[in-house]
């Protein structure tokens, strides 16, 4: 789990192919607990909510890039 911090300080770009990954994650996650795989039941929700900060973050820089302009 990354700190908001760090999340904030990398590009757009790097922040789309971040998110990607976190929802590939989050499918298998389901996919595991729906066959009753899964063993860390709290992943899930960590995933879920380091999603909610990647996607706070690209709003912020989107946010800023429309202000620059």
């Amino acid at each position: 789990m990354e700190k908001f911090k760090t999340i904030k300080a990398k590009s757009l770009d790097e922040l789309k192919a971040q998110e990607q990954a976190l929802n590939k994650e989050a499918m298998n996650l389901r996919f595991q607990q729906s066959q009753g795989a899964l063993k860390n039941t709290a992943r899930r929700r960590q995933v879920r909510r380091e999603k909610a900060r990647v996607k706070t973050a690209m709003a912020q820089a989107t946010a800023s890039k429309k202000g620059d302009k």
